[in-house]
């Protein structure tokens, strides 16, 4: 059973818009932290975004702060990526990721994954 699944990516335009959603399983949600991840081919996976269980602190890497911000809804056992004014270095497979009670940077820290969606921005 898959507990982590992505969806949303897509090809955008420069400067457009998408929201990436992860859709959870996991039996005691609010207890996990989650993280979005995104691997370029041929580069390490990287973090993006984290938020804490219950929504109250995020954060970013310092490439897509101010362009996109994460959410979550609890009782739907959801998460979101909203990304605005794309750029084509934002090309990647995105991932969401979870991990009990806090938030890290190291995706070895994860060990939960989903199957990952693609965004694609031409350049």
């Amino acid at each position: 059973q898959k507990q982590l699944v992505e969806s949303g990516g897509g090809l955008v335009r420069p400067g457009g818009t998408l929201r990436l959603s992860c859709a959870a399983s996991l039996f005691t949600f609010d207890s996990y932290a989650i993280a979005w991840f995104r691997q370029a081919p041929g580069k390490e996976r990287e973090g993006v975004s984290c938020i804490s269980r219950s929504g109250g602190s995020t954060n970013y890497a310092d490439s897509v702060k101010g362009r996109f911000t994460i959410s979550r809804d609890n009782a739907k056992k959801m998460v979101f990526l909203q990304m605005i004014s794309l750029k084509p270095e934002d090309t990647a497979t995105y991932y969401c990721a979870a991990r009990l009670y806090s938030c890290s940077r190291s995706p070895s820290q994860f060990p939960t994954w989903g199957q990952g969606t693609q965004v694609t921005v031409p350049s």
